[in-house]
C-alpha cells in the first residue's frame, strides 16, 4: 500500500536525495526556483543543493505560468503526470485556466523494453503457466503508469494486454515521500495555503493513485459498465480476461475498431455520424443519470466504433460516481435555469457544492439571473454544452463555493461528449436531446411506485428510531452518573446550527407522526373498522391520504 501515514518525512528525504535534487533542477529549469525560497527547503536538504543550476532558459520565459507547470509536470514523470491530471478535475484547488492547461497533459514516457515485459509476465504468471501463445513485441499504446501490448491466448482469442512500467511501484513511493515532504513545508511556511490542506491532497492523491496501480479494479470497473448495457446493442463493453488479469497486468478482448475522431474512416466504411453521436449521448446520459457511475475520461483517443454504429469506450482508470441526491439536485437545477428560477436555481447549486461561508444569496442570484438570461435567449440547438458549464463554474468560483470533484467530472463528461458530437454532427442538440430523458427522471420521482418506496422507507426508520432512542438515553444517563459525560460545542454561527436542529426535529416529529397514521390506518384497514364504504374503512383510507399529504409537505420542507 502506498499510505502516507508509513511513510517517513525528513529522514527518507534525505535518503531520496538525488530524487528530490532532480525534482528541484526541473523546477528551476521552468522558473520555479523560488519555491526553494519560499519552503525553506534548504534548511532541510543542504546536501547537493549548491549543485543545482538556477539558470533559466528564454523559452521557457515566453510560456505562460500554466503552460510551465504543464511542461513541469510532464517532464517530472509519471507520479507528476497523474497527479496533474487530477488536479485538473480539482476546480476547487486550483484556478480554471490552469485547468484547461493541465488537460492537455501528455503521457511522454518512452516504452519500457520487451525483456521486460516478459520479465513481469513472468513475475505474475510463473514460467510455465503464461496464458499467451504469443505476444507482439512492438506495443499498441504506451502512458505514464504501463503499455498496452497485442497478444494471442492459447485458446485462440486476441487479447490487449496492459502491463504495468517495471519499478513504478517504487518511483511512486519515492515521489509521495517527496511530496508530502515538500507540502508539510508548504503548510508550515505559506499561510494562504494551509487552507486548502496540501498535506491531505497529497494523502488523496496517493490513495487515488493506489487504486489506478491496482489493474483488478480497472477490470472490476469494466465488468459493472458492462452489466450497465448488457442490453443495449448499441455500446459494447470489451470483455475481461480475469484468469489472465493481475494486480499489475490486465488483459481483455482486443477490439479493432475506428478511432471516433477519424472522420474520414468512418465515412469511407459507411457509419452513420448522426446515430453514432445519438448513441454517443445516450451512453453518457445512462451512466450519469440512472447508474450514477461513469466514464470519467471521455475524450476521442478512448473511444472506438465497431460495425453496425456501435460505440466501444475503452480505458476505465478514471471513473466517476453521483449518488442520487446529487443526480437529482443537478436535474432540478437544469430544470430550474430552463425555466428560468434564479432562486431554485440558487438553492440547487448550494447543494452541488460546499462553502465555509454562505455566499451573498442576492448577488448569487442576480449573477445567475445573468447566467440564465444569457442562454435562455437563444434556441437550444445553439447553446455550447461546454461554454455553458464553464460559465456556471465561473459563477461557483466567484461566489467561494466549491465543487465536489465527482460533480465537475460529471460536468466534464458532458462537456467532452459534446465536443465528440459537435465533430461528427456540427448540428446536434446535446441540450434538446438530454431534455426528454431528464424529464422522465423527474417523472419517476413522484410516481405513486415512489411515494409508496418513500412512505415506506419513513415509516421504518421512524421506527428503528423510536427503538433506539431508549437504549441511547439510558446510555446518556449512566454516562452522567459515572460523570463522563462532556458536552462540547463550537459557538461560531450558533444561531444558524439550533435553527438547523430546529428544522431537524420538526422533520423527524413528523416522520414519527407519518408512520404512527401509516400504522394505525392499516390497523383500521385490517379491522374493517366502520364507517365503511366499498368494505373500506373510511377513518382508514382517510388516514392514508393525510400520510401522503404530510409526506409531500416534508418532502418540499426537505427541500428548502
Amino acid at each position: 500500500m502506498l499510505s502516507l501515514k508509513d511513510l517517513g518525512i525528513v529522514g527518507r528525504t534525505y535518503r531520496n536525495i538525488n530524487r528530490y535534487r532532480q525534482i528541484l533542477t526541473i523546477l528551476f529549469k521552468y522558473g520555479f526556483g523560488n519555491i526553494i525560497d519560499v519552503l525553506k527547503i534548504d534548511q532541510y536538504l543542504e546536501i547537493g543543493l549548491k549543485m543545482i543550476s538556477r539558470t533559466r532558459q528564454e523559452r521557457v520565459e515566453k510560456l505562460s505560468p500554466a503552460e510551465r507547470v504543464r511542461l513541469l509536470f510532464e517532464e517530472l514523470g509519471p507520479t507528476f503526470i497523474k497527479f496533474g491530471q487530477i488536479l485538473s478535475t480539482r476546480p476547487d484547488l486550483i484556478p480554471l485556466h490552469y485547468i484547461f492547461e493541465l488537460e492537455k497533459l501528455q503521457d511522454s514516457v518512452p516504452v519500457f523494453s520487451f525483456k521486460e515485459v516478459e520479465q513481469i509476465l513472468t513475475d505474475e504468471f510463473g514460467s510455465d503457466d503464461q496464458p499467451f501463445e504469443f505476444i507482439e513485441k512492438k506495443p499498441l499504446a504506451s502512458a505514464s503508469l504501463g503499455q498496452v501490448h497485442l497478444a494471442k491466448l492459447k485458446n485462440g482469442k486476441k487479447a490487449a494486454v496492459k502491463i504495468q512500467r517495471p519499478g513504478i511501484r517504487k518511483l511512486v513511493k519515492v515521489d509521495l515521500e517527496i511530496m508530502n515532504h515538500m507540502a508539510t513545508l508548504m503548510e508550515r511556511h505559506i499561510e494562504d495555503l494551509s487552507f486548502f490542506q496540501p498535506i491531505k491532497i497529497v494523502e488523496e492523491f496517493a490513495a487515488t493513485l493506489e487504486r489506478e496501480l491496482d489493474y483488478t479494479l480497472e477490470a472490476s470497473n469494466m465488468e459493472r459498465v458492462a452489466r450497465q448495457f448488457v442490453f443495449d446493442q448499441n455500446i459494447y463493453i470489451p470483455k475481461v480476461f480475469l484468469d489472465y488479469s493481475t494486480s499489475k497486468v490486465l488483459t481483455m478482448e482486443y477490439i479493432q475498431g475506428i478511432k471516433i475522431s477519424k472522420i474520414e474512416k468512418l465515412d469511407a466504411q459507411g457509419m452513420d455520424r448522426k446515430l453514432l453521436t445519438i448513441h454517443g449521448a445516450d451512453m453518457v446520459l445512462t451512466q450519469v443519470f440512472e447508474y450514477g457511475f461513469f466514464h470519467a475520461d471521455l475524450h476521442p483517443g478512448n473511444m472506438f466504433v465497431l460495425p453496425g454504429d456501435v460505440l466501444c469506450p475503452v480505458d476505465y482508470g478514471m471513473m466517476g460516481f453521483i449518488d442520487l441526491k446529487a443526480r437529482h439536485s443537478f436535474i432540478d437545477l437544469i430544470a430550474s435555469v430552463v425555466t428560468k428560477n434564479s432562486a431554485q436555481a440558487c438553492r440547487f447549486l448550494l447543494e452541488l457544492t460546499e462553502y465555509d461561508e454562505e455566499p451573498d444569496m442576492r448577488l448569487l442570484e442576480r449573477d445567475l439571473a445573468d447566467f440564465i438570461g444569457q442562454y435562455l435567449t437563444k434556441s437550444l440547438k445553439y447553446i455550447n454544452m461546454g461554454r455553458l458549464l464553464q460559465d456556471l463554474l465561473k459563477i461557483v468560483l466567484r461566489h467561494k463555493l466549491r465543487l465536489y470533484p465527482d460533480t465537475f467530472l460529471m460536468m466534464k463528461s458532458f462537456a467532452a461528449l459534446e465536443g465528440i458530437a459537435h465533430t461528427l454532427d456540427p448540428d446536434f442538440d446535446m441540450v434538446g436531446h438530454a431534455a426528454p430523458f431528464i424529464k422522465k427522471i423527474k417523472m419517476a420521482r413522484i410516481s405513486p411506485k415512489k411515494i409508496a418506496e418513500d412512505l415506506g422507507r419513513v415509516g421504518l426508520e421512524s421506527l428503528e428510531f423510536l427503538q433506539e432512542v431508549p437504549h441511547e438515553s439510558l446510555t446518556i444517563i449512566r454516562q452522567i452518573r459515572k460523570g463522563r459525560f462532556v458536552l462540547g460545542f463550537n459557538i461560531q454561527k450558533l444561531d444558524k446550527i439550533l435553527a438547523a436542529h430546529v428544522n431537524s426535529y420538526t422533520k423527524l416529529s413528523f416522520s414519527i407522526i407519518i408512520a404512527a397514521l401509516i400504522i394505525g390506518s392499516s390497523m383500521l384497514l385490517s379491522f374493517k373498522v366502520p364507517p365503511q364504504m366499498f368494505g373500506l374503512s373510511i377513518l382508514g383510507i382517510g388516514g392514508f391520504v393525510f400520510s401522503v399529504l404530510l409526506v409531500l409537505w416534508l418532502f418540499v420542507r426537505t427541500k428548502e
